[in-house]
């Protein structure tokens, strides 16, 4: 599949990975107090701002992410903006998804994950990513989102 513009295809596509859903109180000294509904509704203000369309996916199950994936392509999403969680460091199935469709997208992490456990630091999506943010919190999407908005 070709890479678009967000001008001919206005679908950004958000997706969290396992244990995101607890966002708010899950380790809030590490991932912070935001909840992902308040980070999803900020993201869809600020893509329908912009007059783009935004959906926000989450699920604890590399299938269900994966198969999200592959819908994003039959969909004509333009961008998607990915925080993997636990499978950044073990999908090679999600990477290989993600390859094949060959659709930019930004690799987003709450926390800095270089500055944490060893087996944190290694990311199997990071080299077919268009970049990654990490260690800035919630804000590391609206800046991924900025991002996607400007390849228009």
């Amino acid at each position: 599949m070709a890479r678009n513009s967000l001008k001919d295809r206005r679908l950004v596509l958000v997706l969290h990975g396992p244990s995101l859903n607890l966002l708010g109180t899950r380790e809030p000294e590490i991932y912070g107090r935001d909840t992902l509904g308040a980070i999803n509704r900020r993201l869809v203000s600020s893509a329908r701002a912009a007059s783009v369309r935004l959906q926000a996916y989450q699920s604890n199950h590399e299938g269900e992410l994966i198969d999200r994936v592959q819908r994003a392509a039959r969909e004509g999403a333009a961008f998607i903006i990915i925080n993997p969680a636990g499978y950044t460091h073990t999908s090679v199935a999600l990477r290989d998804a993600l390859a094949a469709v060959r659709i930019p997208f930004i690799e987003v992490h709450l926390s800095n994950i270089h500055a944490r456990e060893p087996f944190r630091r290694q990311s199997l999506l990071a080299e077919i990513a268009v970049g990654t943010i990490c260690g800035l919190g919630s804000r590391g999407y609206d800046l991924a989102l900025a991002y996607a908005l400007s390849r228009t």
